[in-house]
């Protein structure tokens, strides 16, 4: 069964349709990789499943339920059961590492401090931060920094975590820390979304692979046979443009 199901999403920025159609289904502990040119809408899928952009038509499901846009205590639901960890790490720089990763779990969701912090310390161990819970977000590389939003993600406990070009903003030697990050999560079963122009380590992380291009899926497919051997010619111009450089 499906954990994430989109079927037949359109939206519009205003006048402007950015999603045309989009069908696309993410399985319980799967990993689906979303890649494309600029402006395909790959980024705003994501912003459809945080509850960001309401979709004009189409339905949304998670775990079998569909989610009603119009009523906001189910998109409150929604941000409930899915996290996003985007390219710019927005984390509070007054506040130190661990106070940075339990404020949304305390602050939002109403959970006791005794309760959430033992979790936090625990995620910051995981993505190799324990020795910097009392650091600022300053005193951290890019690297670090997007490693402490990704943990400050997991604390909040998502069905579904999705990833918008967390390595875009990085200097390239500070990359494989976090992809090493988000390889340990895929390992584990986490459900994720991930959008990304690293196509190595797409190919190395997802099931399966959906080209997109001026707001539809244009091929979905397994890695291999998105970029050894894509059936549409729209794929093959984007992957072949891609791997000569």
């Amino acid at each position: 069964m499906a954990h994430l199901e989109l079927d037949n999403i359109s939206a519009a920025y205003g006048a402007l349709k950015v999603l045309d159609g989009i069908n696309l289904s993410v399985g319980s502990g799967e990993t689906v990789g979303l890649i494309g040119p600029s402006g395909s809408g790959k980024s705003t899928i994501l912003r459809v499943l945080t509850g960001l952009l309401k979709p004009q038509t189409g339905l949304v499901r998670v775990g079998g339920e569909t989610i009603n846009f119009e009523k906001p205590a189910e998109i409150r639901k929604l941000r409930n059961r899915t996290a996003i960890v985007f390219q710019q790490y927005n984390l509070f720089q007054n506040l130190p590492v661990l106070e940075n990763v339990m404020i949304a779990p305390t602050k939002v969701h109403g959970r006791k401090r005794a309760e959430v912090q033992p979790e936090a310390e625990h995620l910051l161990e995981k993505v190799g931060l324990a020795d910097k819970l009392g650091s600022y977000p300053d005193q951290l590389s890019g690297g670090q920094q997007q490693r402490v939003a990704i943990a400050r993600s997991l604390c909040l406990k998502p069905e579904i975590l999705l990833l918008d070009e967390v390595t875009a903003a990085l200097d390239p030697e500070l990359v494989s820390e976090v992809l090493d990050t988000i390889r340990e999560l895929a390992n584990e079963g986490m459900t994720m979304l991930i959008v990304s122009h690293e196509m190595g380590f797409i190919r190395e992380i997802s099931a399966r692979v959906a080209f997109m291009a001026e707001g539809k899926v244009v091929e979905l497919g397994s890695p291999q046979q998105i970029f050894d051997a894509p059936e549409k010619e729209r794929t093959r111009d984007f992957v072949g443009k891609i791997l000569r450089h």
